[in-house]
């Protein structure tokens, strides 16, 4: 669905912190911009994450902002302004608050999620139509901004074998779901910066209004230290999406690229 795909976007994305004790593949301040390109012909918008330091009910937590947004000839008949943001403790990427207020082509949504991980609830704030409803969550519950920290934590990728797959439960608006990713492999790719080594990995998204078949996303996460999402590719019902990284800055450990 259209939602949902601005959250692989996102990308999808994501090494130690002064609060996690040297665990964490990401630290404050790290920062990645995106290039988004459809069917490998124009630029269609760029995505920047930036992760920092933050303080959530008197608790030190990460905060964690996602801005997606269209960008030149798509702004003519499809612009996205699209802010996701995510407050999540430092060891253990347990989130406890999310923020998602976009506007896609004239469709808009402000919500505000607050999560209890002790009584396994989510409240739903949706300003737009005033309106306040809790829900019943599953454990270990992760949003759509949190799962990529919580991925390159604890997806242990290394420790796979090709097709093994992973679950995570996810609360996307008002739904539990379960997000599938399967390993497929490891390999060098082409990439601005040089070759990377990197995991290919496969999240399962839902066919039939905006992806061709449930296994149409694709992504590369670097197989460093950093385990940051470099590359993305997904087959629409109409054409293509290709993200990849532009630039970044504040990594934790050093980025491992391979010259010819």
């Amino acid at each position: 669905m259209k939602n949902k795909f601005y959250f692989f976007i996102t990308i999808s994305i994501f090494y130690i912190n002064i609060y996690s004790q040297n665990i964490n593949p990401f630290q404050s301040g790290e920062w990645l911009k995106y290039k988004i390109t459809y069917s490998g012909i124009f630029k269609a918008g760029e995505a920047t994450v930036k992760l920092t330091d933050g303080i959530l009910n008197n608790k030190m937590v990460f905060h964690a902002k996602m801005n997606a947004r269209s960008t030149g000839a798509v702004n003519l008949f499809f612009k996205v302004k699209d802010r996701y943001e995510s407050f999540f403790t430092p060891k253990d990427i347990i989130p406890l608050k999310f923020i998602r207020d976009i506007d896609e082509g004239g469709y808009t949504k402000n919500l505000n999620i607050l999560f209890d991980d002790i009584k396994s609830t989510a409240t739903v704030i949706d300003f737009k139509k005033n309106k306040r409803i809790n829900f019943s969550t599953n454990k270990n519950i992760q949003d759509m901004v949190s799962v990529f920290y919580y991925l390159r934590s604890f997806f242990k990728m290394e420790d796979l074998n090709e097709n093994n797959e992973i679950s995570v439960n996810m609360f996307f608006d008002s739904e539990n779901y379960v997000l599938k990713v399967k390993y497929l492999k490891t390999e060098f790719i082409n990439t601005t910066f040089g070759k990377v080594y990197c995991y290919k990995i496969q999240p399962y998204v839902q066919s039939g209004r905006v992806f061709k078949k449930d296994e149409s996303l694709t992504m590369w996460i670097t197989a460093d230290k950093n385990r940051i999402p470099i590359k993305m590719k997904a087959d629409l019902l109409v054409g293509s999406i290709k993200i990849d990284l532009e630039s970044f800055s504040s990594l934790t450990h050093p980025f491992e690229v391979q010259f010819d």
